[in-house]
């Protein structure tokens, strides 16, 4: 391992930011960062020497490597942090205009999809099933559920998931508005008791392989649907009416009123998903406002 590379991931062992996926990508995409430098010539003695040079030199080639836009951006926020970590934050650009990426599309058609008793009844691991549970009633990602426990997070009328549980290290917490999510979670405890869905004698990485296993065994893909469903049902809830995605109005058709509450229930699913920003919410719900095109014919 060059200077560099060592460098980096003694800053990733040391900082605690993140969930244990979101450590373990950030320092394979640091690492990768490293070899890549080294490839096109630049030997850094350490994460400290970096410089606006490398930046541009990364995303150049990254461009040239056909990577799409997407995965750039992926990698501009693991670069953005390895700049933050080295006392150097405007050493990148807050937005990615500068670099020439496409707007970040935000919605692809409706991924919200039902958890089916059916489904359940092919995973044979009772943990694994209530995870499962876990993330179509509470919108939960799939570490945050195998991580999830009860006898901590439950605050009788909300759940508080830890930082060290989430993407981002993002605390968080979630409402508890119906009858079937407290079953859930005393379902829940009844099983873990004092501890969370890894069970005794593994950790959370043989957790996570044991639990993309079963799903696979049992034909289950997409699991991420079950938060999409998530969010779409709490908009019912908070608005009274459907999401665009579920064949809902788009704000551009709701009176003053309306639209407040549409923006103000986007915000608050955002935030219950971990996120924290309105735009992101059109990947759940659709988009709020209709396509220019369609706005035109209806005009």
């Amino acid at each position: 391992m060059d200077d560099l590379s060592f460098s980096l991931k003694t800053l990733c062992t040391r900082s605690g930011e993140g969930s244990f996926g979101t450590r373990a990508l950030r320092q394979r995409g640091l690492l990768a960062m490293a070899d890549d430098l080294k490839h096109m010539g630049y030997r850094l003695p350490g994460a400290q020497s970096l410089k606006g040079k490398h930046v541009a030199a990364l995303v150049a080639h990254w461009k040239t490597s056909g990577l799409s836009d997407q995965t750039i951006r992926n990698r501009l926020t693991w670069l953005r942090w390895w700049a933050y970590q080295v006392n150097k934050p405007g050493l990148l650009p807050k937005t990615n205009d500068t670099f020439g990426l496409a707007e970040r599309g935000r919605y692809s058609g409706n991924k919200a999809k039902r958890l089916e008793q059916a489904a359940l009844e092919r995973i044979p691991d009772a943990r694994i099933q209530l995870a499962l549970k876990l993330e179509a009633a509470f919108g939960m990602r799939r570490e945050e559920a195998l991580k999830f426990r009860p006898a901590i997070a439950d605050k009788g009328d909300r759940i508080a998931l830890k930082a060290s549980w989430c993407k981002g290290g993002r605390y968080r917490e979630i409402p508890i508005t119906h009858d079937k999510q407290r079953a859930l979670l005393d379902e829940v405890r009844t099983v873990v008791g004092d501890g969370s869905l890894i069970g005794t004698g593994r950790n959370y990485h043989q957790a996570l392989k044991s639990y993309e296993n079963q799903l696979i065994k049992a034909g289950i893909s997409n699991a991420h649907g079950y938060r999409h469903a998530y969010a779409q049902w709490r908009y019912k809830q908070l608005t009274g009416w459907s999401c665009p995605a579920a064949g809902g109005p788009t704000v551009d058709t709701l009176s003053q009123a309306e639209a407040a509450r549409d923006r103000a229930a986007r915000l608050e699913i955002s935030h219950e998903l971990g996120h924290g920003r309105l735009d992101v919410t059109d990947t759940y719900l659709g988009r709020r406002f209709a396509p220019t095109s369609k706005r035109e014919d209806a005009a």
